[in-house]
């Protein structure tokens, strides 16, 4: 487990560099592109999955493809290189499952054959009766900027700080301290009467972990033809007054908060939020809900599409012009769509998230269920 450490240390050092790259450019133009590199990225690290690695590889291309579809929305009919971009930056991943299916379909399998590895990377092997060949350098760096870790909001984010974590091997136990027969409570039943002892913590420790935990300050915006709202806690009067109708509105991380969206603009887009009130008039395009919680919508004018993914919490109230709208969700729960009835009252419905699909002897039918409402 050492050498495997110390040979996937630079792949995984390479992902956080990536992830915190698409973080420091959330207002880039190209942020989809960066967005379906960022989440599809920590597939490198299939080599440490010990069952079935293929599966998680496609898990990882699927959500490249939540972000490249958008970007051949945006390009598809105005620049074609960006077309070309998505079909080559898929086939990786794509060529990469058929690899392990042919080689290492239950896990990385190590050739019988092969040279032996040196006990660490970091020291020089031991002599043998034929010289072994070097190891093989490290990926080149991508990135050489000095960044915080990754956010953990990320899923990329969390993979890669889970495949850091499982590479320790057996090293992940050199943190627990050894008890002696003294501190045992069942062969000293005096102790079950007493505080455990502890030992405080150094002081310096503890700001250092407060200095690390940072909050972004907040951002209102006008980038370009993006509004921009980003880092707001606790601000229930933000209002966006001067629209146009090509502009996108871009809500980012604001917990607890309202905002007001007034005049008609092209789309909205609301990541990784938390209690959030959002209040808009007219939009042309699409809003979206992603990876949020919480999340109560209000329409006053006309919406054509509303979707809403990975979301837990999602309240829409509805307007008597908006009542055509197509709601898409996909893994999403506790999600409601209110109908206005009269003029200051609503009648719920939930969306359904249980379905039932059955062969019907020349294709698959889905339906919700029952239970599901």
């Amino acid at each position: 487990m050492t050498e495997l450490h110390d040979l996937l240390k630079p792949i995984s050092d390479h992902i956080h560099e990536i992830q915190n790259f698409r973080e420091r450019n959330r207002g880039s133009s190209f942020f989809n592109h960066l967005s379906a590199v960022s989440e599809s990225i920590p597939a490198l690290g299939w080599i440490a999955v010990t069952q079935r690695p293929g599966p998680y590889v496609k898990e990882m291309n699927d959500a490249a493809t939540f972000y490249t579809n958008r970007v051949l929305k945006d390009y598809k009919e105005t620049d074609r290189r960006h077309v070309d971009w998505v079909r080559s930056y898929l086939s990786i991943w794509t060529e990469m499952q058929s690899f392990i299916k042919q080689h290492h379909t239950t896990g990385l399998a190590w050739s019988k054959s092969g040279p032996i590895a040196p006990s660490s990377l970091f020291d020089p092997p031991a002599a043998p009766s034929a010289p072994c060949p070097p190891p093989p350098p490290g990926p080149p760096p991508v990135f050489t900027d000095d960044d915080p870790l990754p956010q953990t909001g990320s899923a990329g984010a969390q993979h890669s700080a889970l495949f850091a974590q499982l590479n320790q091997g057996m090293d992940i136990t050199k943190g627990l301290k050894r008890v002696s027969d003294d501190q045992k409570t069942h062969k000293n039943p005096n102790l079950r009467t007493h505080g455990t002892p502890t030992k405080n913590k150094a002081p310096g420790a503890v700001s250092s972990q407060k200095a690390a935990v940072q909050k972004r300050p907040p951002l209102l915006e006008l980038e370009g033809k993006k509004w921009r709202v980003e880092y707001f806690e606790q601000k229930h009067d933000l209002i966006i007054e001067e629209t146009e109708l090509k502009q996108v509105v871009y809500v980012f991380s604001c917990n607890n908060s309202t905002l007001q969206i007034k005049g008609k603009i092209n789309s909205i887009i609301v990541d990784n939020c938390k209690k959030l009130g959002l209040v808009f008039e007219n939009v042309v395009g699409i809003v979206e809900i992603i990876n949020s919680k919480a999340i109560q919508l209000q329409v006053l004018g006309a919406v054509p599409t509303i979707s809403i993914n990975k979301t837990e919490g999602c309240q829409v109230y509805l307007s008597k012009d908006s009542l055509n709208c197509d709601i898409v969700s996909a893994k999403s729960s506790e999600m409601n769509i209110m109908v206005p009835e009269g003029d200051d009252d609503y009648r719920e419905f939930p969306v359904p998230e249980q379905f039932k699909t059955v062969w019907d002897g020349s294709k698959l039918v889905t339906e919700p269920t029952e239970i599901a409402g």
